[in-house]
């Protein structure tokens, strides 16, 4: 089985906070994560004009929707110093990317980029991102198959991830099996998995139908504020899972069809066959 390549997810469960973000990306390369994974946006472009100056309580006051995502975005100095401890650590790391801009800042400090399903149907952006990184992953949550062929068409990306939008996902939504009609349609991409329920046991299947690369938002603690902490994996889960996956990889190692007689087995039949 090809080696599975794990994604820590810290996205906007920092906070805007680097001490937050730096904590989580140890526990990610302590776990034996491939990469820790951020987000990346251009809030007055990002952000709908009419949610602008809507109000919002948080922990840091009442603000409106535009102040509250500048205040949960990393400056393009922190990002400059996240990747610098990242490259300390050594463990990759990239960004799911917005907008135009972001693509543009990204791709000076890393050569993998993600398109998130919110803007796969986002033709400009996806192929900009193409021309700039060497590695383009695609999500296609809240997407029908014709909107997911049209991104595969733009963008020709080097994987694309099956997902459901819903945070936490329904587990009798996460329609895993779908795996396996994206190996069949998309055959010169890897196809992976980017998770949004509770739990790890779902993830552990779709690794088992083929998945070569896995995404699971991470957390320091369920209870902390924000709208995707609840369904993150905190850091015991993160171990288990990244143990589990290694696991199902080398249960998998052998081709199939191919019936194998190892050395215990060959030790104990002859201890119990005459």
């Amino acid at each position: 089985m090809e080696n599975v390549k794990i994604i820590g997810e810290i996205g906007i469960n920092a906070n805007g906070s680097v001490k937050t973000a730096k904590e989580l990306m140890l526990i990610a390369k302590a776990a034996g994560c491939d990469y820790i994974k951020f987000q990346k946006r251009t809030p007055d472009l990002c952000v709908p004009e009419a949610q602008k100056s809507v109000m919002k309580s948080t922990p840091w006051g009442e603000m409106t929707y535009l102040e509250y995502k500048e205040k949960m975005e990393f400056s393009e100095d922190d990002f400059i110093e996240l990747f610098k401890y990242a490259d300390d650590l050594g463990i990759g790391i990239f960004a799911s990317v917005w907008d135009i801009p972001s693509v543009a800042f990204m791709h000076k400090l890393c050569s993998i980029g993600k398109i998130p399903s919110a803007l796969i149907t986002d033709r400009e952006l996806v192929e900009y991102a193409r021309e700039k990184f060497d590695l383009l992953i695609i999500s296609s949550g809240m997407s029908t198959e014709e909107e997911v062929q049209n991104a595969y068409d733009w963008g020709k990306p080097d994987v694309m991830m099956h997902t459901n939008s819903t945070y936490p996902t329904p587990v009798s939504e996460l329609n895993l099996r779908y795996i396996t009609r994206m190996q069949s349609i998309f055959p010169n991409c890897d196809i992976g998995y980017s998770g949004h329920e509770y739990g790890i046991v779902t993830t552990f299947a779709a690794v088992a139908l083929g998945s070569t690369w896995i995404e699971r938002h991470i957390t320091l603690d369920h209870n902390r504020w924000g709208s995707d902490q609840a369904s993150s994996i905190e850091p015991n889960g993160l171990f288990k899972l990244v143990k589990g996956i290694r696991d199902i990889e080398k249960s998998m190692l052998y081709e199939p069809q191919k019936r194998i007689l190892f050395d215990g087995e060959l030790s104990k039949r002859k201890t119990l066959r005459k």
